[in-house]
């Protein structure tokens, strides 16, 4: 995932109260990264005594401008992650930085049923974004180190290790691993691998087992990591996989992080985290390719209704009634002109792709209606004034 640069002091003494405010606690990190507290530390520690800091000014990554056609795009996704967060309980908290959207879960609990809750929220995330096929994978920083990592194992159970590190699966491997006389002579390997396998139970439970993989080729670089690791990564499709195999590295990722916290702690307290990251700018640039590869259209404004006329020296009604639908909460416009010609307002309309025209003139005037018209199909009805927006609040409530 994209690295950030160092979270300013006040966002990460807001961050750092929330997670040791009472167990129980969920929150939503607008955009932060959790490699930036590791930097924080080695900064403090190497600078403790410099009283001027010196500056390197660069644009930050996430604040490229945006046309508006990629902040409709942009919009949804964040949207979609913001509403499923909260979907599983989550409090706003916003740090100034960019590209990603988190999720933490702080406090005692009974083992891996926060963690398994990230990965069904990752999931969510994932299916809702319509991004292809993806798979996540996870290991265990503990059962990496020790089975991989570490020096002194005799060959024969490095050559077993390195078979499973070719492998990958679900609570079958994890089981194969349990069972393996070589490897399980590492009282913290097997405490590791009794959490897994009582994960996949319960990520099983969420219906999302087969999105899971167990995989201990990953490793993730960070070094506040203490348990279950995991990154979500989308898989090609049949077509795809032929002509160019997909490579846009992961696109959510996230671990356990117990003894994070407690480095900002004056009193060394020690609240167990675990949490994952949605790398929203990488999947706006998927989302952006995949719709110009597929030439799909983007609506720029919600506008529901738009009022017209026919005729000249209309404007007056114009703006009476385009505020009668203001005052009701719809979302209407009209061109900015005293006199626009009706062809012209019409292909505002299809071009804006607006559902509705109201069109008032002369005639409508005289008989106290209004004219409904459905840009799609072009039919219109005459609707009395005083209905005319009863009968658009069902329209809408319909479409």
């Amino acid at each position: 995932m994209p690295q950030l640069g160092l979270l300013h002091g006040r966002a990460w003494a807001s961050l750092l109260g929330k997670l040791l405010r009472p167990p129980g606690a969920v929150c939503i990190g607008a955009v932060h990264s959790h490699s930036q507290v590791a930097e924080a530390v080695l900064v403090s520690q190497l600078k403790p005594h410099q009283e001027k800091s010196n500056f390197i000014i660069k644009t930050p990554k996430g604040t490229r401008d945006l046309t508006p056609q990629q902040m409709v795009v942009r919009e949804k996704i964040l949207d979609l992650v913001v509403s499923c967060f909260k979907r599983h309980g989550a409090k706003g908290l916003d740090t100034p930085a960019f590209e990603l959207k988190d999720f933490d879960i702080a406090g005692q609990f009974d083992p891996m049923i926060p963690d398994a809750e990230c990965l069904k929220i990752m999931c969510e995330i994932l299916s809702g974004l319509q991004l292809g096929d993806f798979l996540i994978k996870m290991s265990w920083k503990d059962v990496r180190h020790e089975m991989v990592a570490k020096k002194g194992l005799a060959p024969e159970v490095a050559d077993r290790i390195g078979d499973y590190v070719q492998c990958h699966g679900g609570v079958s491997l994890v089981e194969q691993m349990f069972q393996d006389p070589r490897l399980s002579q590492n009282k913290q390997a097997l405490e590791g691998l009794g959490d897994l396998k009582l994960l996949f139970e319960y990520v099983t439970l969420f219906g999302i087992a087969e999105k899971i993989s167990f995989d201990l080729s990953l490793a993730r670089g960070l070094d506040y990591y203490t348990g279950v690791v995991y990154e979500a990564v989308l898989l090609p499709t049949p077509a795809q996989a032929e002509e160019e195999p997909l490579n846009v590295g992961s696109v959510a990722a996230g671990g356990r992080y117990d003894g994070l916290v407690g480095m900002f702690d004056p009193k060394g307290h020690k609240v167990p985290c675990v949490g994952l990251s949605i790398g929203v700018e990488r999947i706006f640039s998927i989302v952006e390719q995949k719709m110009k590869t597929f030439g799909e259209k983007i609506r720029t404004t919600e506008t529901q209704v738009f009022v017209a006329s026919p005729q000249k020296n209309f404007l007056q009604e114009r703006l009476k009634l385009i505020a009668e639908l203001w005052d009701a909460g719809i979302k209407a416009e009209l061109l900015y002109k005293n006199n626009p010609k009706l062809l012209t307002q019409l292909h505002y309309c299809e071009n804006m792709g607006i559902p509705l025209v109201v069109i008032v003139g002369e005639q409508e005037l005289k008989e106290g209606v209004i004219k409904l018209r459905s840009v799609a199909s072009r039919e219109e009805v005459a609707i009395k004034r005083e209905n005319l927006v009863a009968e658009i609040q069902k329209r809408l409530s319909e479409s």
